[in-house]
């Protein structure tokens, strides 16, 4: 079920079982259409997101933001209207099509498990999460951007890039920055001991004094919340 956030921002929350990988995902309603920020960790995810924003009488999405190119962000794109627009950084493109020409599957999965075990907890995820491979595709975005850019709703992304992924973007709406998983370490498997959350991205975030704070794997935060580290 989404849950109005402020203004136009509605969430569909993430799930906090750790081993589900399942972000939480945005919706900014708008009477020009909504925009999606990210697409959900599966093609089940994702239509579980539409009936939601179709149940709450919400306008029918028209843009899909990819926070970045991560599985659990992008891997629900597929189930989502053919008319939607897709719009990412433009280091997404290849770092996606690396990921599509992959032969996912269960066997693959496990493969690439046993040769690099350092992939189990996202590889289990990924295999939980999509039961049956059959239409299941990784796309592209049709629309790409460098630094910055307005959609026509009033809805900013912005490219801040940082450790966790080099396309990660934020999206800004109604006072609130929805940051993906942007100041996080590295992913799990390519993650040293001395990798830590990016603090000069989060610094940089909180000085800009917006309302809300939303990370795509924790409850939303005010500023002050986030100041205080409740």
């Amino acid at each position: 079920m989404l849950q109005h956030l402020t203004g136009r921002v509605w969430l569909f929350p993430h799930d906090p079982d750790p081993d589900a990988i399942r972000p939480s995902v945005a919706v900014i309603a708008d009477d020009r259409g909504s925009v999606v920020v990210d697409a959900g960790n599966s093609p089940d995810h994702a239509r579980q997101i539409g009936t939601a924003i179709a149940a709450a009488g919400l306008p029918a999405p028209k843009w899909l933001v990819y926070t970045h190119h991560h599985w659990d962000h992008t891997w629900g794109a597929c189930a989502w209207s053919d008319d939607i627009t897709v719009i990412a950084h433009s280091a997404a493109t290849e770092l996606l099509q690396d990921e599509a020409d992959r032969p996912w599957s269960h066997r693959y999965l496990r493969d690439q498990v046993e040769a690099n075990p350092k992939l189990g907890p996202s590889f289990r995820a990924r295999a939980l999460a999509v039961p049956d491979w059959s239409g299941f595709r990784i796309v592209l975005p049709d629309q790409t951007f460098d630094d910055s850019i307005t959609l026509p709703t009033g809805v900013v992304l912005r490219h801040v890039g940082g450790h966790h992924a080099p396309d990660s973007v934020i999206a800004i709406a109604d006072g609130v920055a929805l940051v993906g998983d942007a100041f996080y370490p590295p992913p799990f498997h390519q993650r040293t001991e001395n990798d830590t959350a990016d603090h000069a991205m989060i610094r940089q975030l909180l000085a800009e004094h917006h309302d809300w704070y939303v990370d795509a794997h924790s409850a939303p935060r005010t500023r002050s919340a986030t100041l205080s580290g409740s």
